[in-house]
């Protein structure tokens, strides 16, 4: 199946826990999910720098699931450095946010965003979003073959 990893970076532990669980229960078993707390330890991953120095940089997440308020570096610092890097700047990036403000759907979107996904208060609803999300960014979805 796909053997690219989704990046979840969330700073609220419920939230990443929960999203991590959804997206493995509906991944199934072969499914990798990687984990940044801020916004400096996902471009650390994305780039092979830091902690994942040494890391393969040519294999990509097939997507990242980026909340927009982090600490260090705030969810859209992290997409125009992906954005702005030869690198990055093809992996799809879906905004996993609180914020219903329009001018942060705009800000993300005028960014590059590939998406902006309000996270609902409802666990159904959630999950059943998280669900879609990864259904059509790992089975619907036409991705950039890995070099």
């Amino acid at each position: 199946m796909n053997d690219k990893p989704i990046l979840v970076v969330e700073d609220n532990p419920d939230h990443l826990e929960l999203t991590v669980l959804t997206l493995q229960e509906q991944g199934g078993a072969d499914t990798t999910i990687v984990t940044a707390r801020d916004g400096a330890e996902a471009l650390d991953y994305l780039f092979g720098q830091g902690v994942h120095a040494g890391r393969d940089t040519q294999k990509q997440p097939a997507f990242v699931l980026l909340d927009m308020k982090l600490p260090k570096l705030s969810g859209l610092d992290v997409l125009r450095s992906l954005r702005s890097n030869p690198l990055t700047a093809l992996v799809p990036v879906v905004m996993l946010t609180s914020s219903s403000e329009q001018s942060d759907i705009i800000a993300c979107y005028q960014s590059g965003a590939n998406g902006f996904v309000r996270k609902p208060v409802d666990f159904g609803d959630f999950t059943e979003k998280l669900s879609r999300l990864q259904d059509y960014w790992l089975r619907v979805n036409e991705s950039i073959a890995s070099a």
